[in-house]
């Protein structure tokens, strides 16, 4: 524990991180895959919490682009994080990591609902906790429900696991040019209009002085080393 720069950490997972070549559904393989990873950080001793969004099962934009009505949209997209958060929750426990999901729409029969003291006593007890069902309110995104659920726990910082090794001017995928940042400030995110998480996550984990830290999930060793304080990835903070 000495070695790592962090004690209690929020991982924000898309929901495509789940999705297999096609990008859409869930895929047991990539689950299990994100699992592993995951055990990796919790086996050092690091407390360990999740997020996870919808965009593998359910895009609302494309309800809203016919009509539909944003809080359904929006709901419907929070009943499919807990589809995602169940599924992870599978994968972590064949590999015998204890786990509970946490939903904050009651659904008792699947998921515990979501209580932050009860939370903090999980995560405490050395089991990883995934929240479901965003901040349970309609017009919020998971970033957002990212932020505030990693301020109610006390996280020491948020996590945004990508598929590119940090955050860049210009999508490197597209533009070999890209210039990749190592550290950056939320206002610049916000100025930049930077893809690291939408404004009212940014402007939240600035109000209440949370690092964001982005880093490739799928490199075997990027997390590890960034919890370790060594520079990967790209760190935004104050």
């Amino acid at each position: 524990m000495n070695d790592f720069k962090y004690k209690r950490i929020l991982l924000k997972l898309s929901g495509e991180a789940l999705a297999g070549r096609s990008g859409f559904g869930i895929d047991v393989e990539e689950a299990e895959s994100i699992a592993k990873r995951v055990r990796d950080v919790h086996e050092t001793g690091l407390e360990v919490a999740i997020v996870i969004g919808a965009g593998n099962l359910w895009r609302g934009k494309q309800g809203l682009a016919r009509g539909m009505d944003r809080s359904t949209a929006d709901y419907m997209g929070m009943l499919a994080t807990v589809m995602n958060a169940m599924a992870l929750m599978d994968a972590f426990e064949r590999l015998n990591v204890f786990t509970r999901v946490m939903s904050a729409i009651e659904m008792r029969a699947i998921a515990e609902p979501y209580i932050r003291r009860r939370a903090i006593r999980h995560l405490e007890k050395g089991r990883v906790v995934i929240f479901g069902a965003g901040t349970g309110n309609p017009f919020f995104s998971t970033d957002t429900a990212a932020a505030l659920r990693a301020t109610e726990i006390e996280a020491d910082v948020v996590i945004k696991a990508t598929k590119v090794d940090g955050v860049y001017d210009s999508d490197p995928n597209k533009n070999p040019n890209a210039v990749k940042f190592d550290t950056l400030n939320y206002i610049d995110v916000i100025n930049r209009r930077l893809e690291v998480m939408d404004s009212t996550a940014i402007t939240h984990c600035m109000e209440n002085k949370i690092p964001i830290l982005v880093v490739n999930l799928w490199d075997p060793n990027a997390l590890l080393s960034a919890l370790k304080g060594e520079a990967v990835g790209t760190l935004v903070h104050g």
